[in-house]
């Protein structure tokens, strides 16, 4: 089924609210209010002002990141050039390594010779204007080409696009070789999953370093529910790109078997809740530590997306995040985890609890938790739950990257990543509510 009919069909879904279905009548109450709001109106030009103004994941950061530009090429369609959008598709595929692993992200090569930042750069003849570098502690740089790309093609129409050819490859067979590289290198035959470098939930930053983007000896490699959904979602994008019947075989049987041993060694039936690590060797933390109390939002968003959840547990992971922000006093279910990991259990200096990766509050991952409940009917409770997000664009000018707890935004204030998801979340609102006003 082609993405945007099922997109459709998702918003017919009945809407339901705490259990119940909605009536005809509270449905075109709630569609009306909803394009009615101005405040939508407001953060949605505001996040098509700030994607105008690059492709670079925001003022603090110089390079053009594949999982930050993912989640705003479609914003950044509507209001840049379709040449500037499908170059920096090209250059990571020019970055592409001989394996066929993906870059995080590129920058100016003049910038790279000074940034001081201590990457390990990669120089390519097919790309002198840039260097790029990959951190190796995550493993989702891959999925995240495939599902830009997809995310591309699927805006523009432009199927040409696969066919185009870099050092006589196309797109598409760089997209499998991109899939092919996580079977070969993070491929865990026991579990029959990818790993990853420990971190906490979709972080890149591991516990053993100061600074944690490099695998390296003390490294601990495990596997996670973020890594392993968002290769589920690639896969689901690829066998829509992909026309040839023996592909599509192949890798729908792959994304069925990685599906089901998600749910086989990843999720905690019990606790009703995703395991946040399943470790190949042995953990980082203290043997005292109860790592599997630790609620990982941002990757129970993925998961949902990855279709790993059923209605009813997608109510009770809405629930359990609604209480995990009452429980931290965080501003919105963007709350990244929940308990944080203690002071001290990463070694870099901003993963302090409620910090940065380690708790902060991400509209980045909370928009897309937004996105998926209406996707799957809970329209009410997401509008509910997306205005704290909204309010913080007005109040703060601009899209901040997290937020503490006491609602002060941190990072870089310009932050791509987060105009983006709410550019496509109020999308999905005013598509929902077209139908059912």
């Amino acid at each position: 089924m082609k993405w945007h009919l099922f997109l459709l069909l998702t918003l017919w879904l009945p809407t339901v609210s705490c259990g119940r279905k909605v009536s005809l009548t509270e449905e075109k109450q709630l569609a009306e209010r909803i394009l009615r709001d101005t405040l939508m109106d407001r953060v949605s030009a505001m996040a098509l002002e700030v994607v105008q103004g690059g492709f670079n994941a925001g003022d603090g950061y110089g390079e053009v990141w594949i999982r930050d530009y993912n989640t705003f090429i479609e914003a950044a369609m509507e209001v840049m050039p379709d040449s500037l959008i499908q170059d920096n598709l090209l250059t990571f595929f020019r970055f592409q390594g001989a394996t066929g692993d993906i870059v995080d992200g590129f920058i100016d090569i003049r910038q790279a010779a000074r940034s001081g930042l201590g990457y390990r750069y990669r120089y390519a003849a097919l790309e002198p204007r840039y260097a790029a570098h990959k951190n190796t502690v995550e493993t989702d740089q891959e999925s995240s080409l495939v599902q830009a790309v997809w995310r591309y093609v699927t805006k523009s129409g432009n199927r040409d696009f696969l066919q185009w050819t870099i050092d006589g490859k196309t797109v598409e067979q760089r997209l499998e070789q991109a899939l092919e590289y996580l079977l070969k290198e993070r491929y865990d035959e026991r579990y029959g999953l990818l790993w990853g470098a420990t971190t906490a939930d979709w972080g890149d930053v591991q516990p053993e370093h100061a600074w944690g983007v490099e695998l390296g000896a003390d490294s601990h490699r495990c596997l996670d529910v973020y890594d392993n959904a968002f290769f589920v979602i690639a896969i689901n994008h690829f066998l829509e790109l992909t026309e040839r019947p023996e592909a599509r075989k192949r890798w729908a049987d792959l994304r069925d078997r990685i599906k089901s041993r998600i749910r086989t060694h990843l999720w905690d039936a019990e606790r009703q809740k995703f395991i946040p690590h399943v470790y190949l060797e042995s953990s980082p933390f203290p043997p005292d530590f109860d790592e599997r109390a630790v609620y990982y939002h941002g990757g129970t968003a993925m998961a949902i997306e990855a279709g790993l959840l059923t209605k009813e547990e997608i109510a009770a992971s809405n629930r359990a995040m609604l209480a995990n922000v009452e429980a931290s006093g965080a501003p919105s279910i963007g709350l990244t985890i929940y308990p944080p990991y203690p002071e001290g259990f990463f070694r870099n200096a901003g993963m302090y609890p409620y910090g940065y990766q380690n708790g902060g509050d991400w509209t980045w991952f909370g928009g897309r938790m937004i996105r998926q409940l209406i996707r799957h009917g809970f329209v009410q409770e997401a509008y509910d739950e997306v205005q704290p997000m909204l309010e913080r664009v007005v109040r703060n000018k601009g899209f901040f990257e997290w937020y503490r707890l006491d609602g002060t935004p941190s990072g870089s204030g310009t932050f791509r990543g987060s105009a983006g998801v709410l550019y496509r979340a109020i999308e999905d609102f005013r598509n929902w509510a077209d139908i059912h006003r």
